[in-house]
């Protein structure tokens, strides 16, 4: 695989994104989850605080709580790419979401969904 280039101007993008995103963190989780399952509702049932209802619950606390987590792990990471040229992130956090997603039966075309 080659390097991955990441320029000035896509971090900047990425760290404005985040400055907003986190100022409604519900109302952008709920936005952000809800457009996951309308291209690809099958992956409800991977997400189990969403597998047993019926929508996208607007007040989740697990919802908003794994939002933030995609979002802020998302501008870590563009802020790194610019950096460092490569993301670093700690064994023990990737044995944990390793573990977690495999758990949850993800695996890498789940990750594909474009908007």
């Amino acid at each position: 695989m080659g390097e991955l280039v990441f320029t000035e101007k896509q971090e900047a993008l990425v760290k404005e994104s985040w400055e907003i995103l986190k100022q409604d963190i519900p109302k952008y989780s709920l936005h952000f989850f809800s457009q996951i399952l309308e291209i690809a509702p099958a992956a409800k049932g991977l997400f189990s605080f969403l597998r047993d209802s019926d929508e996208v619950p607007q007040n989740n606390p697990k919802l908003k709580a794994h939002a933030v987590k995609v979002f802020k792990m998302t501008c870590e990471t563009a802020i790194q790419l610019r950096e460092k040229g490569k993301v670093v992130v700690a064994d023990t956090t990737l044995q944990y979401l390793g573990s977690i997603h495999r758990k949850s039966g993800v695996i890498d075309p789940h990750f594909e969904v474009s908007f």
